[in-house]
């Protein structure tokens, strides 16, 4: 009985999973275009790109739910924007995203009903996967985006110190710090390579350097990100070379990285526990001693 209540939970998590991913996939893909040539700098000059009616009024109601909801519970908005812009989900608004958690928390339960009548599930089983499907629909999503913006951050960090180096060789021969920017936004990929594109797009519409990479520091709240920015903005405003102090920042950022690195290698062991004392040592003794035990029985029993 457990076993058919994991797999019904599963296949319900997929299922809602692949509706929310069809309905979105062409905001999707909208999004990621914008961002593309937005990441490039072009304006784009052909029609504007329209979307289709149905997710349009699909927004319209999430945002309508979302707002609702994020007034009843008390959910602040502004917490809410810096936990998806830190995941890179920029162009998703908060009360959109609020309202599509109430849907995930609405459409869950529906299909595991739907399921649990199909397959005639007892009683105490429907109740207790009714339970976990709310749960799953509402904590889900933000769930979802609270390890996409861990992981997302931590990629920031780990790219920091290549980002250092290349603006000390940059600005030590000669070049401007925004020319420098320029030239790392052009090398890098990946979050990093997209927020120091954030950067430049910012300084394009009026702002300072230093206005530019607090914002980043808004975006990216991490301790390297502090000493980088923390760096820069005092270069700017005393006016003295940063070029050895910012090789002394990317130093102690690739100590704090192996230092890192370490640790993560230090809890494996820890982690590991679990699978092997209940899924490889059981199948090892089923594979080493049911021959042992089938002979010893076999002459026991002759």
């Amino acid at each position: 009985m457990f076993v058919i209540l994991i797999v019904g939970l599963a296949l319900m998590g997929v299922a809602t999973t692949l509706f929310l991913r069809a309905v979105a996939m062409p905001r999707f893909r909208t999004t990621a275009m914008l961002d593309q040539i937005g990441a490039y700098g072009f304006e784009s000059r052909s029609e504007e790109v329209r979307r289709s009616p149905v997710m349009a009024r699909i927004d319209a109601i999430a945002s309508s739910v979302g707002g609702a909801a994020a007034r009843r519970l008390g959910v602040s908005e502004e917490e809410m924007r810096s936990q998806l812009i830190a995941a890179g989900m920029y162009h998703t608004k908060p009360r959109n995203f609020m309202g599509y958690r109430v849907l995930s928390t609405v459409i869950a339960p529906a299909v595991w009903l739907w399921l649990a009548s199909t397959i005639a599930y007892p009683t105490p089983v429907v109740v207790l996967g009714l339970v976990g499907s709310v749960a799953l629909g509402w904590l889900g999503p933000m769930r979802y985006v609270q390890r996409r913006a861990a992981a997302r951050l931590s990629k920031v960090d780990y790219d920091l110190p290549e980002l250092i180096d290349l603006l000390v060789v940059t600005v030590e021969s000669g070049l401007g710090l925004g020319g420098s920017l320029q030239l790392a936004a052009d090398r890098l990929v990946g979050p990093l390579g997209d927020e120091l594109r954030l950067v430049l797009q910012e300084q394009t519409m009026g702002l300072t350097t230093t206005e530019a990479l607090r914002n980043m520091l808004a975006r990216c709240d991490t301790p390297l990100m502090h000493s980088f920015v923390r760096t820069i903005v005092q270069g700017e405003l005393l006016g003295v070379s940063i070029g050895q102090i910012m090789r002394d920042i990317a130093a102690d950022m690739r100590v704090r990285r192996r230092q890192a690195a370490e640790e993560r290698a230090q809890k494996a062991p820890t982690k590991i526990l679990f699978p092997l004392v209940f899924l490889i040592f059981p199948a090892m003794f089923v594979v080493l001693l049911a021959p042992a035990i089938y002979s010893f029985m076999s002459a026991f029993g002759g």
